[in-house]
């Protein structure tokens, strides 16, 4: 049987929201972000303000360098989401299976329908814009890459049905940055053989893929010939947890890199033991002032969900990548291989038992009275599972205590 495949992406879907809660924003070239005076970036840019060249993920600085007159709105990201969880009603109302994959896109797999899944799309297109307000680009194909794709295409409130056999004719004459898989730097490769558009990549034989690409060389051929069979999954177990901090001002100093790394290591910590995951593989990401992105991952011997062995493995891994003086802009860790909690017993080690007792007692106290209730001095020595953090060092010789109440 031949998948019938939906898949639908919000069109420029904060600031839809925006113009739906002030109708004075329509037409105008407007970004929902943060401020220009810090290091706020572009969340959502409306149509108006594309025909500038505003793009999300851009400085809001020089969005506003592009578009003097632009507007910018403050996100609030709890209205966000009641809007996508009432569009996501609407779509687990109308599919068996529904892979949401983002706050404003999702999958549909509706191949037992008998209903044309052109059909189906326009129906839920014209329900989700008269019933809330918010305009939607569909893509229905036979598989997931071709529908993303002619969702991207139809752009905005547009809605792309590919008949199953076309999908090689369809991707043909598109750019093959369009494709799974090809970045820039794959895109820069290909460009240099003159193999710009998908269809010459279909063309190229796999032999010479495989020369250039290795194994990925026979997966870039089958999906530019429009040829994928990953399914839609209607709940998937996180597959990492991670936290980052972009600094306001670069940050070149040595103890307070290390005391951000800390925090957030506590952070990810205490979100991994609130959902019962230990994950194997630690990883940081650093991003230098000129933007420039650089990750690094450990794995462990063992699961973790300890703090301090997360900041352990973190501290290594950034004492590795970081150069002294050199100022950071954005600094993150992440836990990723996630699973079960569970830990092998060692015969004479039990101190982690200890820590476990601890920072049980230590999250209990956060969830009461706040994240910043517990910190232990970014200056004191620490010891696995022990490290935890905060913005303010304690006195030597203070204990760590919940705050009284009503202070």
């Amino acid at each position: 049987m031949v998948r019938k495949i939906l898949h639908v992406d919000l069109d420029a879907f904060f600031c839809s929201v925006e113009e739906i809660l002030n109708p004075d924003l329509r037409g105008r070239p407007f970004v929902v972000g943060g401020t220009p005076q810090g290091r706020g970036v572009v969340a959502s840019a409306s149509y108006a303000a594309r025909e500038f060249g505003v793009r999300s993920a851009m400085p809001t600085a020089q969005a506003l360098r592009r578009c003097p007159g632009l507007v910018i709105v403050k996100s609030r990201h709890g209205t966000y989401g009641k809007y996508s969880r009432l569009v996501m009603k609407i779509l687990l109302g109308a599919a068996p299976v529904v892979e949401q994959i983002s706050i404003d896109e999702a999958f549909l797999d509706v191949s037992d329908d008998p209903t044309p899944g052109v059909d189906l799309a326009r129906r839920l297109q014209t329900e989700i814009l008269s019933l809330h307000g918010l305009p939607t680009s569909w893509g229905v194909a036979s598989n997931k890459l071709v529908a993303k794709i002619a969702t991207e295409i139809g752009k905005p409130h547009g809605l792309i049905a590919v008949p199953a056999g076309g999908e090689a004719e369809f991707l043909a004459p598109l750019p093959v940055i369009m494709l799974w898989g090809v970045g820039p730097k794959t895109q820069a490769r290909l460009a240099d053989l003159e193999i710009t558009r998908i269809g010459d990549l279909a063309a190229m034989e796999m032999g010479r893929l495989q020369e250039l690409f290795g194994e990925r060389g026979p997966e870039l051929a089958a999906r530019a010939s429009g040829l994928d069979d990953s399914l839609v999954v209607a709940e998937r177990d996180p597959r990492s947890m991670s936290n980052e901090t972009t600094f306001a001002r670069d940050v070149a100093d040595e103890e307070s890199l290390k005391r951000t790394l800390r925090s957030l290591s506590d952070e990810v910590g205490g979100r991994l033991r609130q959902a019962s995951l230990a994950g194997h593989t630690v990883r940081i990401k650093l991003r230098w002032p000129d933007f420039e992105t650089l990750t690094k991952q450990v794995r462990l011997v063992q699961p973790t969900d300890q703090d301090g062995e997360i900041y352990d493995a973190a501290s290594k891994l950034f004492e590795e990548a970081w150069r002294r003086g050199r100022p950071v802009r954005l600094l993150g860790v992440g836990v990723s291989e996630l699973g079960p909690r569970q830990r092998q017993l060692g015969l004479f080690d039990r101190s982690w038992e200890h820590d476990e007792r601890l920072l049980s007692a230590i999250d209990a106290i956060r969830a009461r009275y706040g994240p910043e209730a517990v910190r232990r001095a970014g200056s004191l020595g620490h010891r696995r599972g022990s490290g935890q953090t905060g913005q303010a060092d304690p006195k030597p010789g203070d204990r760590e205590k919940p705050p009284t109440k009503g202070k």
